[in-house]
């Protein structure tokens, strides 16, 4: 009976591991079907490590997409190489969400909640329509930031919201309101108005009148200010972003700490951290417009910035304009919420010290910097194989001149010698 029982129970917790694998498995028939409907596509090789390493995040993710319209599903590229032709797959893996005749690739955090989080916004319209009077709180509990449009829909301002609203919808939410659910919480500026909504304020975007008399410049500073006040407050800054982050035409202030493999930093990193976020909190009406920040978790990206290795805690702000970065002179530990907000006047009144920057100097110190570093990291984690890689090229190179300088001696001996006969 006891022998009965475990099989029925090992016969259960099988079908359940397949019932639970929700991922299409697809070929090159999938070119001709891709219009149809929506996709989450992981673009993967079987020899690639990272594409093993997010197998299991994959799964979840479709087991969480799985009563929603979006289809979750892979590709092995070589099986099937001109599926990874067809939408252009560079490196392993790619992640594609496909909506209709539109590809977007997915350059997130691979983490099962921010990649549902995005499938789940890349389904629904880029504006969708906000009509019930409690929606409004719902917004605020569920998106950090998310970007509104009060007035008529209709007109240049409306078309722009629109149009930025289909270019953005990978990075961020946008509605559609009228003033009745906006006005007991902020103060409307004009009939017509566009606004960003973080953390409990409202942001409204505001250019002079011969902006939106103009439908390229109007195009083009909204554009800039959606590019800008898409991130939140206080968002991580990681690999994934900081080229975007970079482009946002404001002073990038980072509170560098180090994580575990458990997400954990120490009790000092922490207080830093929390003192850093303060600061935005207290004062985002008026350092908001010129400053953006943020922290890292891994000091890694901050050590190639700065070409240096920065202890943690560590205060880093990047112009995001010129590629120049600041740092303060005093200890970041000791340093005062007030010290911190003299530091960052000094910083947008060009008055701090500055490093780095584009120059070919600094290029060719920061490559120098870092091939360093990746050699540094490959001794540490395997001397072995790092001397057989670097070993075997330079003894070849030395043998080959070795040779070459020898034959060269060798030849003016003979010829040396033969010289001598002919005089004899």
């Amino acid at each position: 009976m006891n022998f009965f029982t475990a099989q029925c129970f090992m016969f259960l917790t099988v079908l359940i591991v397949v019932s639970s694998s929700r991922v299409l498995e697809l070929s090159d028939k999938f070119i001709d079907i891709s219009n149809e409907g929506m996709w989450f596509v992981k673009f993967y090789a079987p020899w690639c490590a990272h594409c093993r390493r997010i197998e299991p995040i994959w799964a979840h993710v479709a087991q969480s997409l799985y009563n929603t319209p979006v289809k979750v599903a892979k590709v092995d590229c070589t099986r099937f190489p001109a599926v990874a032709a067809h939408f252009k797959v560079r490196a392993y893996p790619t992640i594609i969400f496909i909506k209709g005749p539109y590809h977007h690739e997915y350059i997130g955090e691979r983490i099962k909640e921010e990649m549902v989080n995005y499938a789940q916004r890349m389904s629904q319209p880029a504006v969708q329509r906000v009509s019930q009077a409690d929606s409004l709180g719902y917004l605020k509990e569920t998106h950090p930031v998310f970007f509104g449009y009060l007035g008529k829909q209709k007109g240049p301002l409306w078309e722009m919201f629109t149009l930025h609203a289909e270019k953005y919808q990978p990075h961020t939410w946008f509605y559609a309101m009228s003033h009745e659910l906006l006005k007991n919480d902020v103060k409307i500026p004009n009939e017509t108005a566009i606004f960003v909504y973080k953390e409990d304020d409202a942001y409204f975007f505001e250019a002079d009148e011969t902006v939106f008399e103009d439908r390229e410049a109007l195009n083009v500073t909204l554009d800039k200010w959606i590019n800008s006040e898409r991130f939140g407050l206080f968002p991580k800054v990681t690999r994934s972003n900081i080229h975007e982050l970079m482009n946002i035409e404001k002073y990038i202030v980072i509170a560098i700490v180090s994580e575990n493999k458990l997400n954990e930093i120490t009790q000092t990193e922490r207080d830093f951290k929390d003192m850093i976020e303060s600061i935005i909190r207290k004062r985002k009406r008026d350092l908001h417009d010129k400053f953006q920040f943020g922290w890292m978790g891994t000091p890694d990206i901050a050590n190639s910035i700065a070409m240096s290795e920065l202890t943690v805690p560590h205060l880093l702000v990047l112009n995001s304009t010129t590629g120049h970065h600041h740092m303060p002179d005093d200890d970041p530990v000791l340093m005062t919420p007030e010290a911190v907000s003299i530091f960052l006047d000094q910083v947008h009144n060009q008055m701090a010290p500055t490093y780095g920057g584009n120059s070919w100097p600094v290029r060719m110190y920061r490559g120098f910097y870092e091939a360093r570093t990746t050699l540094t990291n490959m001794w540490r984690g395997n001397p072995v194989l790092t001397a057989l890689v670097f070993g075997l090229p330079l003894g070849f190179l030395s043998l080959i001149c070795y040779s070459i300088c020898c034959s060269d001696i060798l030849d003016e001996e003979e010829e040396t010698q033969e010289t001598h006969e002919k005089k004899d």
